[in-house]
């Protein structure tokens, strides 16, 4: 008989292969979708990678020494305030030395290094302190002293000076660092932003997780914060580092107060208690001195003189001379006081090269100096009054320490110092008026030569704008019982005809060629500009454009033009003397003005 299966047995077959069916289905189910997930993680972890290195922050570190410009194991990298100034510095027995052009242009420009002579200076109110390259000695008013340390340091033709000593008279502070070597130099006291980072972060060179880590910085440190460039902050580390922080690691943002325990060197002056009424005296020589009697008798008012005594003879430092002891008795009996004027052109020296070459050396200064006080002394003079108008950009730091030396002797015995500038200007800037507010006893301003005689153009001496201009701008930087300013007493005859075609060519392409006219002028005093007028027929008519009276002409074929310096010029020149509470007034030149131009003065100086 036949076995079969029972109904039972073949149904759970069925059953369990349909279970193992639909497992293995599954199974594949699962490993697909395992395989697709695998795929999808390495894809993420791809891309991930892909976003962290494209967007991510870098870990790549900044060449530090390539970041302070540091090139030899010597060098010192210098960092003052804001400000990474490359490697200007070196070290020298653990004592920190800096360029002297960095010195002088950043943190003190009353240091002063004559490199023609191997010598570092710096005038005190005192006297001035001379060192010699490689020295630790230095003297002061003939007392040899030491500081210690070497203060000038010279490497090939770069001079270094020592922050130690630069800090005895200057208000900073500096501490400096290793890998790299660096200074940190801060001289800007008062209000800075400061803020707390919140997190450990790092410092980068520009703004972006892209840019190199120059330093790292941790939670709780203070950074000085610099510039604000929404998500990132220029900001300053303790130690040295400027770059850039995350706004976001940033809190506690303030404005803190800074300051240092340090006093200022403070210049004595000599002052009047009156307002000072100078006019220059043009003495050409000795019998001119004569002529100071008639001079004073023809005016009103007038508290001081300055005769044209001294020219600089040569590049040595020596002067001519044309003073006169009776001349200063004549004008103390009037009491009147005499500022003998000293200048560096019409008799000697007259180049800006010589003024140069004077000015440069040490000892020509020097030399300078003891002849212009001894001349002083022997006749009786109460005031040198420097006018040097041949001073170059590359001579002003020169220029300016020729006027704190002279300051000093001229305190040392009881000689007031009064100094001539051009109205302020920025091509005559390294005339350094701020300084001399501070080491003269006055200040000139000489308020006329708008236009003078090599000018391409017409126009007035001094005009209203151009006077006022001269007086806002010295102000900002003179203290007003300092600043005198001066007038003139004389006004310019224009003759413009025009230039030939020939002309024109040759003059192609530089400032004169700018003009389709020539001119040229001669100066005139009040009285005779006024003749001058009245033989040419001329109309005087008011220039609403300067304010002053002003007449033209046609002759011989030219054109004549005057602004007149007169009464009515002058005066609004003395109300602005009176509305800026200035130390006075002063004129080129005596015999220049009109018979009642004193009474005028003399409403404003009383």
């Amino acid at each position: 008989m036949e076995e079969r299966e029972r109904p039972g047995t073949e149904r759970s077959n069925r059953s369990r292969n349909a279970r193992r069916a639909r497992a293995r289905k599954r199974r594949k189910r699962n490993l697909a979708l395992k395989v697709i997930l695998f795929f999808i993680i390495i894809v993420g972890v791809i891309g991930g990678a892909f976003l962290i290195k494209k967007y991510g922050p870098t870990k790549e570190r900044a060449d530090l020494n390539e970041y302070y410009g540091i090139e030899n194991e010597n060098q010192l990298a210098v960092i003052i305030d804001n400000e990474v100034l490359g490697a200007k510095g070196i070290l020298l027995d653990g004592k920190a030395y800096v360029e002297y052009s960095v010195v002088r242009d950043y943190l003190n420009d009353r240091v002063y290094v004559d490199f023609n002579e191997n010598i570092l200076l710096y005038t005190l109110p005192e006297g001035t302190i001379r060192a010699d390259v490689g020295s630790a000695d230095y003297t002061l008013q003939k007392e040899k002293k030491s500081a210690g340390y070497t203060i000038l340091k010279m490497e090939g033709n770069t001079a270094y000076v020592a922050l130690d000593f630069v800090q005895e008279y200057t208000d900073i502070e500096f501490q400096t660092y290793e890998e790299p070597s660096r200074v940190m130099i801060v001289s800007d006291w008062g209000e800075t932003t400061v803020a707390t980072i919140k997190r450990d972060t790092q410092v980068r060179y520009r703004g972006g997780v892209k840019s190199p880590i120059l330093t790292d910085v941790s939670k709780k440190d203070e950074v000085t914060v610099i510039e604000d460039e929404d998500d990132w902050k220029k900001v300053r580390t303790e130690d040295g580092y400027i770059g850039y922080v995350k706004t976001n690691c940033l809190k506690n943002e303030q404005v803190k107060v800074t300051d240092r325990d340090f006093e200022e060197q403070v210049y004595s002056n000599i002052s009047k208690d009156y307002t000072i009424n100078l006019a220059w005296h043009v003495v050409t020589n000795k019998t001119a001195n004569d002529s100071v009697l008639s001079m004073i008798a023809d005016t009103k008012g007038l508290t001081t003189i300055s005769p044209t005594w001294f020219t600089v003879a040569d590049t040595s430092g020596n002067i001519n001379s044309l003073a006169s002891s009776q001349y200063v008795n004549y004008a103390h009996q009037s009491n009147i006081e005499v500022w003998a004027l000293v200048r560096d052109f019409d008799g000697g020296i007259d180049s800006y090269e010589e003024s140069y070459e004077l000015l440069s050396r040490t000892s020509s200064r020097e030399n300078l100096i003891n002849q212009l006080i001894a001349e002083a002394l022997k006749t009786g003079v109460d005031g040198i009054n420097v006018d040097f108008e041949k001073i170059s950009t590359e001579c002003g730091e020169h220029y300016i320490q020729f006027i704190r030396e002279l300051s000093v002797k001229c305190r040392q015995n009881g000689i007031i110092l009064s100094v001539d500038n051009y109205v302020p200007k920025g091509y005559n800037a390294h005339y350094h008026l701020k300084e001399q507010g501070k080491v003269a006893d006055y200040v000139i301003i000489m308020g006329y030569d708008e236009h003078y005689s090599g000018s391409y153009e017409s126009g007035p001496v001094a005009s209203y704008e151009f006077v006022k201009f001269g007086i806002e701008e010295t102000l900002k930087v003179v203290p007003k019982e300092k600043t005198i300013n001066a007038v003139p007493f004389f006004t310019r005859l224009w003759k413009e005809v025009p230039k030939t075609e020939g002309e024109l060519a040759e003059q192609a392409g530089t400032e004169a060629g700018e003009y389709a006219v020539k001119v040229t002028s001669v100066a005139y005093g009040m009285s005779e500009a006024e003749r001058v007028i009245a033989n040419a027929g001329a109309e005087i008519i008011v220039d609403e454009a300067t304010g002053q009276n002003y007449a033209q002409w046609e002759a011989d074929g030219a054109t004549y033009k005057i602004w007149l310096e007169d009464e009515t010029a002058l005066e609004a020149k003395l109300q602005l003397m009176k509305e800026n509470d200035l130390a006075g007034t002063a004129a080129w030149r005596l015999g220049f003005e009109k018979s009642d131009t004193w009474e005028l003065i003399l409403k404003y100086v009383n």
